[in-house]
């Protein structure tokens, strides 16, 4: 099948997939006698291994390793397990984050009259700065 067979069925750009083959992350694509790329089967199961993983928020480099891991018919489903709650862990990280700074932008907007004035705590705070304007 051709690129644009292989496309269609994973959800991905032709783009993408030449990415991902330039990038070493799919097996590379046999070429046939008039240099087009010919996929497999086993294209197909890896780019969209690569294509749902990216969803769930796994880097290119994550995605490489899990690819490597679903090649290998020596693999342990523990090793998958394990990355796979790292991840979570580092979504979780991020998630605390996120709310962290909610909280803070929240303070921020509270403490900001949000007037007509030029005085602003918001852009004070985040500038680091006192109310520096004094009048004339």
């Amino acid at each position: 099948m051709n690129i644009s067979d292989v496309a269609k069925k994973t959800g991905l750009t032709s783009k993408t997939i030449r990415f991902y083959e330039e990038k070493g992350l799919v097996t590379a694509p046999n070429r046939s006698d008039n240099g087009y790329r010919t996929y497999t089967q086993k294209h197909l199961d890896e780019l969209t291994l690569l294509r749902q993983a990216r969803q769930v928020g796994f880097n290119l480099e994550e995605c490489r390793d899990l690819v490597g891991l679903f090649n290998n018919p020596a693999r342990h489903s523990a090793d998958v397990k394990t990355r796979t709650l790292q991840k979570v862990a580092e979504i979780e990280k991020h998630i605390e984050e996120l709310q962290a700074m909610h909280q803070q932008l929240l303070a921020l907007a509270e403490s900001c009259p949000g007037d007509d004035s030029a005085d602003c705590p918001i852009i004070d705070n985040l500038s680091g700065c006192c109310h520096r304007h004094q009048a004339s």
